[in-house]
């Protein structure tokens, strides 16, 4: 082989590679952009737990506040604040999912408005008014908290799924429809696998928002993190006041990371 020739062959194979890497740079590109959300949230809830941690350390806590922070108060704490936030989201998800399904077919279109401005009216109540009332009329507890905050989140769930069973395209329902497919094998292989996305949309912000709600429910004796806040308004501990809000963030952001990973996941499989 000539010199002339393997110059050429050396420069195509050097474009060659160039060329391939530069499409992996262009796919880290864009990969990065798509999910670097993923990637930042999680720092920033440790740099958050961070300087609390700093912060706590760098003060002199009297006897109450080591009482009131010590880990055993604080994580059961926690464990209630989960508690609560989880068996309320999955109140949500097998009321508004079913009825959401019901209100998205052709014989319920009528009901769908007045249902849907129903729970707006619902969600746009003062969900500490909300849980008082919940209280007063039926007891005060972890349960009647657990049925306010199921209220309070119906609403993303319920439109998401009206709204995402809507969207499917129509010609894809009625190929199932002509390829032999009942209504219901229609709804279940075709409508929800499509419509999953964006119902997964709308339990993640329901999930975020029974977190954050679930604050409120120590007012009516249900225990959780608000109880931390309680304690620190009545005792003028600023220092846990501080850790109480430091800690409720950086659960809310946590979960809303866990929701976030578990959303792209499943967009992309349904993708």
């Amino acid at each position: 082989m000539s010199t002339a020739t393997q110059g050429t062959v050396n420069t195509q194979a050097e474009a060659s590679v160039e060329e391939v890497e530069g499409k992996q740079q262009s796919r880290l590109a864009a990969l990065w952009m798509q999910h670097y959300d993923l990637v930042i949230l999680p720092l920033i809830i440790v740099l958050v737990l961070g300087l609390l941690l700093l912060y706590v350390g760098s003060r002199d806590l009297d006897t109450i506040e080591e009482r009131v922070l010590a880990a055993d108060n604080v994580g059961g704490l926690l464990v209630q604040h989960i508690w609560l936030a989880a068996i309320s989201t999955v109140l949500v998800l097998v009321i508004a999912v079913p009825l959401g399904i019901v209100l998205s077919r052709r014989g319920a279109r009528r009901a769908q408005g007045p249902v849907l401005a129903i729970g707006g009216f619902a969600q746009a109540l003062p969900p500490f008014g909300v849980l008082l009332l919940m209280a007063f009329w039926l007891n005060f507890g972890f349960w009647t908290a657990v049925i306010g905050l199921t209220l309070a989140a119906l609403l993303p769930v319920l439109r998401n799924t009206v709204v995402g069973l809507q969207q499917v395209d129509q010609s894809l329902i009625e190929a199932a429809r002509g390829m032999g497919m009942t209504s219901r094998q229609t709804l279940f292989r075709v409508e929800i696998p499509l419509a999953v996305p964006v119902i997964v949309a709308g339990l993640r912000v329901a999930l975020v928002l029974n977190v954050g709600t679930a604050t409120l429910a120590s007012y009516i004796g249900a225990g959780g993190l608000g109880e931390l806040v309680q304690q620190a308004l009545r005792l003028n501990r600023i220092n846990v006041l501080l850790v109480a809000g430091g800690v409720i963030a950086a659960l809310a952001l946590l979960i809303d990371w866990l929701a976030g990973v578990a959303e792209r996941v499943v967009v992309a499989r349904s993708g």
